[in-house]
């Protein structure tokens, strides 16, 4: 259900909340079950006795003295005697299952005749019905004060049973939020961890089962980020195994004296060392730059320029708005922006054309900012649009003659995940495809460094 809680903790606590609700409940009908007999035999029986009482007492009286002798009982004990006529109005008990005790053990000791009303003749009171003997006296009703049944719920129990529950769903809550506060930690630090940065350790003490889940946890931690370390050591070590070698054929190739060998060559030494600097940056961990204050406005005009000093067709709407505002300026890691930027870039010249316009655009959407680099290029299907991002991933089909080593998108991606947003690629009206990066503001601590 919608309006059920999404969260362990509320959830616990309600279900549990719910349990003791219920527990209460149970005991109050088992209490009110079994008290029901011992209050009904009691008050039978203080029916019997005054009804004895008093018929023992007319008949000892003189006949004379009986007027005296009710009103005394009617001064003294509350108690009136009516006869009993067949005329009498007199109200059918309540089916009400004390009540309907109270008569029936009123009859084994009074006779079968014995009746009980809670009204007669329009007045309101604990009527029983009895005869004082066989003979021509006939019935009588004794009426007693409506307080002998009734019974008055003292309001301190009301305070002490609100006080009694509200301790234990403050205790059941304490109990329920000591559990899931290690798994709202487990939660963040795994939150972080598929961002690609480095979680602290979590706190390993509390019970044995979540002690062994933080335990594992800091473990697996601690081996991602050994394996980033090695990963970053050991393409670090290859790239300047390379670039070396590379750094020689260029110079060789330089002082061939076939021209158009001589282009190729480079040009190919070129995309070498381009592919390499892919390797790297998918290696290197976003988390070792420092958040800053970075104006993405002033950014993504200073690429532009960059890419029209080198003859491309770069353009950024808006690019003359002004100065920057307070919705152009976000904390990021301003060279991991950079990269993912030129990275959409390049890859629009390169699957668009080199001859053909680039499009970049800047807007905000609540927190995040949407920068768009948009080509008319052959596109990407969209079936194709998640596996694209994937490392290695190519488009033979649409995309056959792509050079590089099929990281770029891969490298925004991961770029994306760590300002906390997301890269989409969108089918662009009239043709093409239009890259949109969503970012997020970081927090202002810097992230810890692998």
């Amino acid at each position: 259900m919608k309006l059920l809680p999404r969260s362990l903790l509320w959830r616990t606590f309600l279900l549990v909340a719910l349990l003791m609700l219920l527990s209460v409940a149970a005991w109050f009908a088992i209490f009110n079950a079994y008290e029901r007999e011992p209050r009904a035999r009691q008050l039978a029986q203080t029916l019997v006795s005054v009804a004895n009482l008093t018929r023992a007492a007319l008949i000892s009286a003189r006949p004379e003295a009986r007027r005296e002798l009710l009103r005394d009982l009617s001064d003294r004990e509350g108690i009136h005697i009516y006869p009993a006529d067949a005329t009498d109005r007199v109200e059918p008990l309540p089916d009400r299952p004390f009540l309907q005790r109270v008569e029936e053990l009123a009859r084994e000791q009074l006779g079968p005749h014995t009746r009980l009303s809670l009204e007669r003749e329009g007045e309101r009171a604990l009527f029983v019905n009895f005869r004082i003997d066989d003979g021509d006296e006939g019935d009588y009703w004794l009426a007693l004060p409506r307080e002998r049944i009734d019974r008055v719920f003292p309001l301190s129990w009301l305070g002490w049973g609100v006080a009694a529950l509200l301790i234990s769903l403050f205790g059941a809550w304490l109990i329920v939020f000591r559990i899931t506060r290690p798994l709202k930690a487990l939660q963040q630090a795994a939150r972080k961890v598929g961002a690609g940065e480095t979680a602290a350790r979590l706190d390993e003490s509390g019970p044995t089962e979540l002690a062994t889940v933080a335990h594992a946890f800091n473990q697996m931690s601690a081996d991602l980020a050994q394996i980033d370390q090695d990963r970053a050591l050991i393409l670090a070590g290859i790239s300047h195994d390379l670039r070396t070698p590379l750094t020689r054929l260029r110079m060789g190739i330089e002082m061939s004296a076939d021209e158009e060998l001589r282009e190729g060559m480079t040009a190919d030494v070129e995309e070498m060392d381009k592919t390499i600097g892919q390797f790297l940056d998918f290696a290197r961990s976003e988390g070792g730059e420092a958040p800053l204050e970075v104006d993405v406005a002033a950014l993504l005009a200073e690429i532009a320029t960059q890419y029209r000093r080198r003859g491309f067709k770069v353009e950024l709407a808006d690019a003359d708005a002004g100065a920057a505002t307070s919705a152009t300026i976000l904390r990021a890691r301003p060279q991991a922006l950079r990269r993912a930027v030129n990275n959409l870039v390049d890859n629009a010249l390169r699957y668009a054309g080199s001859d053909k316009p680039v499009d970049m655009a800047l807007s905000a959407a609540g927190d995040e900012l949407l920068i768009e680099v948009g080509d008319r290029g052959p596109g990407i299907p969209p079936q194709d649009v998640e596996r694209i991002k994937r490392p290695f991933a190519r488009l033979d089909a649409a995309r056959s003659n792509a050079v590089g080593a099929g990281l770029g998108l891969a490298i925004v991606e991961r770029i994306a995940r760590s300002h906390n947003g997301r890269l989409e690629l969108l089918a662009r009206p009239g043709g093409g495809l239009c890259a949109r990066l969503a970012v997020r503001p970081l927090d202002p601590q810097p992230a810890p460094t692998p």
